[in-house]
């Protein structure tokens, strides 16, 4: 039995529960190591077994994307809700803040996209970029020279999704990516939990997270007063 064959290390009984049942009924050893624990961390978020044909996993994308992590290089995501369900790893968030939605009207862009744009100003190059919902967002990323450590680019919907997801695949970049309009924000952070599990097993555990000198860890900001934070590519 390899590492990759046990439930992650500090599992609660239910996940590992749930780690069983998933591998009794499809059987991924034949994926590379990496490959294998996202697509299985993918699938136990989603409950979806399609994602076993659906993820385009590259192991020397992910390996880059660990080694990023170990580093402590920067994590951005496109809305709250990926931000959300990452834990231990400081994240950059940049669309409930007021400048995202004012550059928006400024420049015509979704409030996603300039959320995007601010974000490559904190996070710069060599960061991790996680697009879990608006296909406008990973098309601002896929527009600038951002030289990402990886992009996790999984956005949702009928409208733009695939077409965004194809030219993230056809750039070149690192990436972890899929074929059909399916993602959304829990499967994209789960991608990225995967390897934060896999990198927090190859280093000691006060390595991770380590920001840059200067930089603190940046915090998910609220949604103004008396308006609901924004979650879909209509922003």
């Amino acid at each position: 039995m390899t590492e990759f064959d046990r439930a992650p290390s500090g599992s609660d009984p239910i996940e590992t529960e749930s780690y069983r049942i998933l591998r009794s009924r499809i059987d991924l050893t034949h994926l590379p190591p990496m490959t294998r624990a996202v697509t299985e961390r993918v699938i136990h978020a989603s409950a979806d077994f399609d994602y076993a044909t659906d993820l385009i996993c590259d192991e020397s994308a992910l390996a880059a994307g660990v080694a990023a992590i170990t580093r402590g290089a920067p994590v951005v995501t496109d809305v709250a809700m990926v931000a959300s369900g990452i834990t231990g790893y400081p994240v950059i968030c940049k669309i409930g803040e007021s400048i995202a939605a004012r550059l928006a009207r400024t420049v015509g862009l979704t409030v996603s996209a300039a959320a995007a744009r601010l974000a490559f100003g904190e996070a710069g190059p060599g960061a991790i970029w996680i697009i879990g919902c608006a296909p406008t967002a990973l098309e601002e990323v896929l527009r600038r020279d951002v030289v990402p450590a990886l992009v996790i680019g999984l956005p949702v919907g009928f409208v733009g999704a695939t077409a965004a997801k194809e030219a993230l695949l056809a750039s070149g970049l690192p990436a972890i990516s899929n074929v059909s309009e399916k993602g959304g924000s829990a499967v994209a952070a789960a991608a990225f939990n995967a390897l934060l599990r896999i990198a927090r097993e190859q280093a000691p555990q006060s390595s991770m997270g380590r920001q840059p000198a200067g930089r603190l860890a940046a915090q998910v900001p609220a949604a103004p007063k008396g308006r609901a934070a924004p979650a879909g590519d209509g922003w």
